[in-house]
């Protein structure tokens, strides 16, 4: 009976974890939106998702707590547990630089942009998969959608290597770019960012499963 209870509320972990995720991809997507049309409202928008992400964190916390002092978990739920706890302090960090670059879409609203913006679409869309698949990860309990997550980390490198390397141009041909260029490189490092949490998720999920770091093979 006390195992029913606990596979019930482990089953709610993984749905309060879906949900989280669902706030952060559209926090991502509307901040994306915002930036390429320049749309302040999509943009003020996005930020009020950061709030509802650090109140799921919370409650998500509460829960896996609950889990732990309450059940006596064996070791493979101990590891699900802990994995969740460290998985909610990278997602509501994400939550943080969705907001971030949401905030500097409203001052981008402000004045033509520079270039179209080609790169940054993708690199959002390439972050958001990566989280979309950390997730699912843990809650399919798939080892290998957790390492394609991991290794996804270098698409989104790449993306911000080609982007930097656009907006110095940019400032090269003309030195006026130069404060539209450097709030462009910064939307570009925090979806780097958003890269680099996803990544640290997926590793979670691999200890969750295997009970081994990454790095310890």
């Amino acid at each position: 009976m006390m195992r029913g209870r606990f596979d019930e509320q482990l089953a709610q972990l993984n749905d309060m974890l879906i949900e989280m995720g669902a706030l952060i991809e559209t926090s991502i997507a509307l901040a994306t939106q915002a930036l390429r049309e320049q749309d302040l409202e999509l943009a003020k928008k996005a930020i009020t998702y950061d709030l509802e992400v650090d109140q799921k964190e919370k409650d998500i916390e509460a829960l896996c707590l609950k889990l732990l002092l309450r059940q006596q978990p064996i070791a493979k739920d101990l590891r699900l547990v802990s994995a969740a706890l460290k998985m909610i302090t990278d997602m509501e960090r994400i939550g943080d630089q969705a907001a971030d670059i949401a905030e500097i879409a409203i001052i981008l609203a402000k004045t033509p942009l520079i270039k179209k913006l080609v790169h940054i679409p993708q690199m959002a869309e390439a972050a958001v998969r990566m989280v979309t698949d950390s997730i699912d990860a843990f809650v399919k309990k798939d080892l290998e959608m957790a390492k394609a997550v991991i290794e996804y980390d270098d698409v989104v490198d790449d993306l911000f290597d080609t982007i930097k390397l656009d907006l110095i141009e940019l400032i090269r041909a003309d030195s006026a770019n130069g404060t539209q260029a450097l709030d462009l490189l910064m939307i570009a490092k925090y979806f780097e960012r958003i890269g680099d949490h996803a990544t640290n998720i997926a590793e979670w999920v691999v200890f969750s499963i295997t009970g081994k770091h990454v790095n310890e093979g």
